[in-house]
């Protein structure tokens, strides 16, 4: 817990990939062509070429601001002229490297480099002017050029984004649900149902030979997963569901009334089907690894009060019903109320260590869950008021 959309984590464009292409080749029912046609949108929805990736961004945005700091050493003027300028172009690269896809900080990144363009423009300039210099200016204006298409490609891509015929990802595992083995009862098919930090869990390596079902997407919030609830839990008939989410509603400022809306009607969902839900806290996040990445400072987004407060609400409601609550944020939190430093290394998704201290917890309260009921004792035998005669 995408707003995130998606882990967090997550670049432009990573959760708009589908599996549809898995359905080609077969004589496709109603249903599966509305699954392919599905995919094929997805498929078709990838950002322009113009689009500047993530992985490209922060050589773009140091190299923007090493050639403004060098235009000030051939014109000493624009040094004091651009110096807020400059300034608000560093900033203005942190937040793009931090939301890659959001075209407010693209939008603002190019209105400070057309600023400083014009300052440059302006001032006086020495005569001769240096041919080195005249270079960094001509390569500042095709930078210009480039965040122009750029920004005016994020707005097509985001746009078309808004209105998707496939909005809770049904598509992802359509094909996989359709192809599941009938549940065993010798050994009880489970539901992992979450975000990406669901997603990214090899269930198979920390449970084997368990039916344990991953059915994560990354980027997801409780809205999203609520629309697939059907598909991805109730219709492969688990006997129980492991429900992990909310940090990317945390990170897209989703209302905390309405997160607790749609846990409380997963749980139901669940309920009614005769399927037990188990929730799980929601983990902390940290920004220990920020200075590796301005993406991973986390808890701007995601708030650590927000979280507790959220796994407060989540732990009394599970007390009030008789659910399940597995507490992951106990297990992974340090001393300063972060995500400890080595059980992840993006401040958001667990790693392997994070896994593994969050399995057994996981399989304790599973466990628990689906535990055959005790045997019930004989009946005592009936005292008689007057014995048999013989």
């Amino acid at each position: 817990m995408t707003s995130e959309p998606r882990p967090s984590g997550c670049g432009l464009g990573e959760r708009i990939q589908s599996d549809a292409r898995a359905a080609a080749g077969r004589s496709l029912s109603p249903w599966l062509l509305l699954v392919f046609a599905a995919g094929a949108w997805a498929q078709s929805l990838q950002p322009s070429p113009a689009v500047i990736l993530p992985r490209d961004l922060n050589p773009l945005c140091g190299r923007l601001v090493a050639l403004m700091e060098a235009g000030g050493v051939a014109i000493p003027e624009l040094q004091r002229a651009a110096a807020p300028v400059i300034e608000n172009t560093r900033g203005n690269c942190v937040q793009v490297q931090l939301r890659p896809n959001r075209s407010q900080p693209s939008y603002l990144l190019l209105s400070n480099l057309r600023a400083y363009l014009a300052l440059a423009d302006a001032v006086p300039k020495p005569f001769p002017f240096p041919e080195a210099a005249q270079r960094q200016f001509t390569e500042l204006r095709d930078a210009a050029t480039r965040l122009d298409s750029h920004f005016r490609a994020l707005l097509d891509f985001n746009d078309r984004r808004l209105t998707p015929p496939d909005p809770g990802s049904l598509v992802r595992y359509a094909e996989a649900n359709r192809t599941v083995n009938a549940p065993n009862t010798a050994n009880p098919r489970i539901v992992f149902f979450g975000d990406s930090i669901t997603d990214l869990w090899r269930l198979n390596e920390y449970f084997p030979e368990k039916d344990y079902l991953n059915r994560g997407i990354s980027g997801q919030t409780t809205g999203e997963m609520l629309q697939r609830m059907k598909a991805d839990v109730l219709d492969l008939r688990p006997q129980a569901v492991l429900i992990l989410a909310g940090t990317n509603d945390l990170a897209r400022d989703i209302p905390v009334a309405a997160i607790e809306n749609n846990y409380e009607a997963m749980a139901a969902m669940a309920a009614a089907n005769k399927i037990k839900p188990v929730f799980a806290a929601v983990l902390p996040v940290s920004d220990y690894h920020k200075e590796q990445n301005p993406a991973f400072e986390r808890t701007p987004s995601r708030p650590p009060a927000s979280i507790l407060a959220l796994n407060d609400w989540l732990r009394n409601f599970c007390a009030k019903n008789n659910l399940a609550f597995v507490d992951y944020y106990s297990a992974t939190v340090d001393e300063k109320g972060q995500l400890k430093e080595d059980l992840g290394d993006d401040g958001l998704h667990p790693n392997a260590k994070g896994y593994r201290a969050m399995a057994p917890l996981a399989a304790a309260a599973i466990d628990k869950t689906v535990a055959p009921p005790p045997p019930s004792a004989p009946p005592k035998p009936k005292r008689r008021l007057f014995p048999s005669i013989n």
